[in-house]
């Protein structure tokens, strides 16, 4: 089962959009158009589902209801989320989720939201498993504040969408972090994947498991990262976990290095190498190619495809990427309906797929990569009038 679409109302950039998605998406836009904001709608019914977390606290994380809600949203006030759901290559979906949620509280009273309107529908039982409102009778001030997605009592009849939101993966590795997680007071009760427990994670899993990952991320480095040898993952006298390699040099035996002597580019993708193989479900990549040489970033589109493939007797995989990467575009095996576009405008951002848009999908049947179609819809419109300014010190 994979997301087969998702609408967005009053969504921080987004005020009103809807898209069809597919096993592998590149989603591109110029800076601030929205990418990690499209994602994050994604990571947000994951907080909801997940253990410990919950619709305040999903909220309560991104700052509040007033930090989530679009700019643009004007007199409609209210946040709403529906995704849709469905087997690959079938016309029929599943499932379909609603989620709609407004403010309550402020000034004295602590600011919150409750639930304006909560609905499932099973296409296969051709009704709604759940369908909740504001003005029922049986719901109050307290109960509106939970979702029935997130109890287990009450999401007994739609359990599989539970299981599908609680497996949505986010990785977008930052170094640094990573170098000094040791240093840091690091908890897996909180979702994180930009590296401060990314460790700590790794030393939570089952070892076999591990190992596996870990003998497949080697072949990869082997050719990626040539000078770095039996990756391996090793506690220090303290207990603290770390990732150590052998750096081959003139020395027959070479020398061992730990993840605090790794490039940037490599720790980005050990991560981003962890994520594919440890998925199973939807991952979302902020930007992979950051830190990578232009040879391996070009390698990414196929490469993501040859482990959904491997994956695809034992569950349905989906991939979603932010990326501004000429290299990963331009592979010539990405589609148009593969590629979300984003664009600005005044009210608030929107989002096609490039096969539905007009101007671009005749330069894509013409011959041109996807990278020279879209790239320039992009860019700043008068961005070349950057290197023409008059800066004086």
């Amino acid at each position: 089962m994979i997301l087969k679409k998702i609408k967005l109302h009053n969504w921080k950039n987004f005020q009103n959009c809807e898209v069809d998605l597919i096993e592998r998406c590149f989603i591109i836009g110029a800076n601030a158009s929205g990418k990690s904001n499209f994602m994050d709608a994604l990571r947000f019914l994951r907080d909801i589902a997940k253990q410990s977390g919950g619709l305040q606290t999903a909220v309560e994380e991104r700052g509040g209801i007033m930090k989530i809600r679009c700019l643009a949203a004007r007199k409609q006030t209210n946040v709403s989320i529906t995704v849709e759901l469905g087997n690959p290559n079938e016309k029929q979906n599943l499932w379909r989720y609603h989620l709609d949620f407004a403010r309550i509280g402020g000034g004295v009273i602590k600011s919150q939201v409750k639930i304006i309107a909560e609905e499932v529908y099973s296409y296969s039982e051709e009704k709604y498993v759940l369908k909740r409102n504001n003005e029922d009778s049986n719901e109050d001030e307290e109960t509106l504040k939970y979702t029935h997605l997130e109890q287990a009592t009450t999401n007994r009849n739609f359990r599989e969408l539970h299981a599908f939101f609680q497996n949505i993966e986010y990785l977008n590795v930052i170094p640094q972090m990573v170098r000094e997680s040791s240093s840091m007071i690091t908890s897996l009760t909180k979702e994180d994947y930009y590296g401060r427990n990314f460790l700590e994670k790794l030393a939570k899993m089952n070892e076999r498991t591990r190992n596996s990952y870990f003998r497949r991320i080697n072949e990869c480095l082997k050719i990626a990262v040539p000078q770095l040898e039996e990756l391996n993952f090793v506690p220090d006298k303290m207990g603290i976990p770390h990732l150590e390699a052998k750096y081959v040099h003139w020395r027959a035996k070479g020398s061992k290095q730990q993840e605090e002597q790794f490039s940037d580019g490599t720790l980005r993708l050990i991560g981003f190498l962890f994520a594919l193989l440890d998925s199973k479900g939807i991952v979302l990549l902020e930007e992979p190619e950051i830190n990578l040489h232009s040879g391996i970033i070009s390698q990414i589109p196929e490469f993501i495809s040859k482990i959904q493939r491997s994956k695809k007797s034992k569950f349905d995989s989906q991939i979603l990427i932010t990326t501004h990467s000429y290299d990963i575009l331009s592979s010539p095996g990405i589609s148009t309906d593969e590629v979300l576009l984003l664009e600005n405008t005044q009210e608030g951002t929107t989002i096609k797929k490039v096969s539905d848009i007009a101007d671009i999908r005749p330069i894509v049947e013409a011959g041109l990569s996807i990278a020279d179609a879209v790239i320039p819809y992009t860019k700043p419109k008068e961005i070349e009038k950057l290197s023409q300014l008059a800066i004086d010190f």
